[in-house]
């Protein structure tokens, strides 16, 4: 599914089932809880720390989901086309970065 075909199925998503979308300040403090979401599952199942019980059956694709519909939320009630956006910045990057992580000795 392309970028822009997700944000219509979130926008559509929200007109069916959801009422409305949440006001903006909402929207980006529910990412960052469901960013957060995601740090404790990467800490505990990648990092140092060790993992609960309580978060064994946590689904880490799942709460990704949860992250990428709150940001699509987000790109659709401020009128961003996510789907420009993203290739301006691949670009971007590509033009900024096409040797600099090759040549970092840090990577090698």
């Amino acid at each position: 599914m392309h970028i822009k075909n997700a944000q219509k199925a979130v926008d559509n998503w929200i007109k069916e089932y959801g009422v409305r979308y949440f006001d903006e300040l909402t929207n980006m403090a529910m990412l960052t809880e469901e960013v957060g979401e995601v740090a404790r599952i990467i800490a505990r199942r990648y990092g140092e720390q060790s993992e609960k019980e309580s978060d064994k059956d946590k689904d880490l694709g799942q709460e990704l989901a949860d992250v990428l519909f709150v940001l699509l939320c987000l790109a659709n009630q401020t009128g961003i086309n996510l789907q420009q956006a993203f290739e301006k910045n691949m670009e971007r990057k590509t033009k900024r970065d096409h040797k600099r992580h090759r040549s970092n000795p840090k990577l090698q």
